[in-house]
């Protein structure tokens, strides 16, 4: 059976989907994203005025993932038990990591990209003052868990 668009009805107007009918269960899903960054925008990260920029964009990815479905139309309003944001200063930027749980009707894996989305667009706001040429890169769904379609685990590139 060939899979379809579950945001539309019959006659292709967007809809949310009605997850009444489905079981509560434990959902999780891990996003990431990576934030380009030049040498020196990279070594001024401690001393930025703003404030710590990393610590700022965490706690963004945060609130992000607890308003995804103010933010994207026909995501459903969950209550998350987890968000976590955690991100790494690597040689050419930084790497951003979410991990959201919930126990719901419906899966997490917006509410994930949300928090990776937001936490590097937060960095890139807290340092564009340094250079406007920052880019964010690579926004994935890395693995998500439970639910009527399973499993998912992103392939890794070799």
């Amino acid at each position: 059976m060939a899979k379809k668009l579950s945001h539309y009805d019959r006659r292709g107007r967007a809809r949310m989907v009605d997850v009444s009918s489905k079981k509560s269960t434990k959902r999780e899903a891990e996003a990431s994203a990576f934030v380009a960054m030049k040498p020196a925008v990279l070594a001024a990260l401690p001393r930025n005025p703003k404030g710590d920029p990393l610590e700022v964009a965490r706690v963004a990815g945060i609130m992000a993932a607890k308003r995804t479905a103010e933010l994207i139309p026909m995501c459903h309003p969950l209550p998350l038990a987890l968000v976590d944001v955690d991100l790494r200063v690597c040689e050419n930027g930084v790497a951003i990591t979410s991990k959201v749980t919930t126990t719901a009707e419906t899966g997490v894996e917006m509410e994930a990209l949300v928090a990776a989305s937001v936490t590097a667009l937060t960095v890139y706001d807290m340092c564009k003052a340094l250079d406007k040429g920052i880019e964010i890169r690579d926004i994935v769904l890395e693995r998500k868990s439970g639910g009527k379609s399973g499993d998912y685990r992103r392939a890794k590139n070799n």
